[in-house]
């Protein structure tokens, strides 16, 4: 067992930092006020390479593991950049993994390299405004055609839908009144996201202004066969495989954003002077920052464990939704904790603390919300009775 990164892990974190450090936190305050997506850090990110950092080498990517990519986008969070930063480039290091595992050479060729060179931009059309977390029971179908599919329905959420034309899309190839399971029917596909035939709505949010989220409205969007992923009626089993990595990666993020926002309070901590004290020398506000630094510590390994084994192909379900779990748990309370050290000056946008608190809220809300996660946990882990 070793708690140590490698020189090479080291070296990822490193440099991840020094690009990241050309990005001011006016820079993200400005993204995040105006609502402008930040291409400028994306085509740095592009033009040293990282996108690919956990796609093959046979692409253009690195061929590294999920340990590497969450080190790097952990990295990202931590420099201020939160989860604006991350969310800008979270579907390139995680979102296509179900091409990787089950797309033919050709499907891998054709879609990744452009992927990683910023040529084209993706996104991910799963949720559903009457599905939720019940991913089984999406409406969207899926029609087929001589030559392919034909998609009709709605997806919700969809993440960079104003600017992408690709997306991921789980679609149902086989009503719900016809299948055995209902796991069973819904095919995955990778294909164009042509306007004339796609409506993108952008839903007005509470925070990470600057990278879109949408309703998305297809109406007879033609798919070609080529574009469908793997056998068709397999989707859902696909999309599972991405699931933990995701929550991995998402759950360090959590963490980069919690000690990005404990680093700004213990700054101001040092530097306020009140009744002829700094203000960190009060224990009422120093034990709340020591014990988010100590909550964001312990969280950080379960997800570093959920991830090792993730790399070594062992089972790591319940270590990746403990991860997410505790991850943004721990994120929340370091980013509250950062806004009450600095008193009214915490809702102050200059600050930057408040922005951090308003995006930890994802973490805890999504891919899976705190209490599905529990549900799992109880269910698969315990061996209590299911719930729902």
């Amino acid at each position: 067992m070793d708690f140590q990164f490698s020189d090479e892990q080291r070296a990822i974190r490193d440099a991840i930092t020094k690009l990241c450090a050309n990005f001011s936190p006016e820079y993200w305050l400005a993204c995040d006020d105006a609502g402008k997506f930040p291409q400028e850090f994306v085509d740095a990110v592009v033009k040293d390479g990282w996108l690919g950092i956990a796609m093959p080498e046979s692409v253009g990517g690195a061929g590294l593991g999920i340990t590497e990519a969450t080190i790097m986008m952990q990295a990202v969070a931590e420099s201020g950049a939160g989860l604006t930063g991350c969310s800008a480039i979270h579907l390139n290091i995680f979102g296509l993994n179900p091409v990787v595992v089950f797309g033919t050479e050709e499907q891998k060729q054709r879609w990744l390299p452009p992927l990683l060179q910023g040529k084209e931009t993706a996104c991910f059309g799963v949720t559903e405004p009457n599905a939720g977390l019940d991913t089984t029971n999406l409406d969207c179908r899926a029609d087929r055609t001589p030559t392919g599919y034909v998609i009709h329905g709605q997806k919700h959420w969809t993440s960079g839908a104003q600017r992408a034309n690709k997306v991921l899309l789980l679609a149902r190839t086989t009503p719900k009144d016809q299948v055995k399971r209902k796991t069973d029917g819904l095919s995955l596909f990778y294909t164009d996201l042509d306007r004339r035939y796609v409506e993108v709505r952008e839903i007005h949010k509470m925070g990470r202004a600057a990278v879109d989220s949408n309703a998305v409205f297809y109406d007879g969007l033609p798919v070609p066969k080529e574009d469908l992923i793997g056998e068709e009626g397999k989707g859902f089993h696909y999309i599972l495989h991405g699931l933990n990595p995701e929550r991995i990666l998402l759950a360090c993020e959590a963490v980069g954003l919690g000690r990005a926002a404990v680093n700004r309070a213990v700054t101001y901590a040092r530097e306020r002077v009140v009744f002829g004290r700094p203000i960190g020398q009060n224990q009422a506000i120093a034990h709340p920052l020591a014990k988010a630094w100590a909550e964001l510590m312990a969280a950080e390994l379960v997800a570093y464990k959920a991830a090792s084994l993730y790399d070594s192909g062992q089972e790591c379900g319940a270590e990746a939704n403990a991860a997410k779990y505790l991850c943004a748990e721990a994120g929340f309370h370091a980013c509250e904790t950062a806004v009450m050290t600095h008193g009214g000056m915490g809702y102050a946008k200059e600050y930057h603390v408040e922005r951090y608190l308003r995006e930890v809220l994802i973490a805890r809300i999504a891919p899976v919300s705190r209490e599905m996660i529990l549900n799992f946990v109880s269910e698969k882990v315990l061996g209590l009775p299911r719930s729902f």
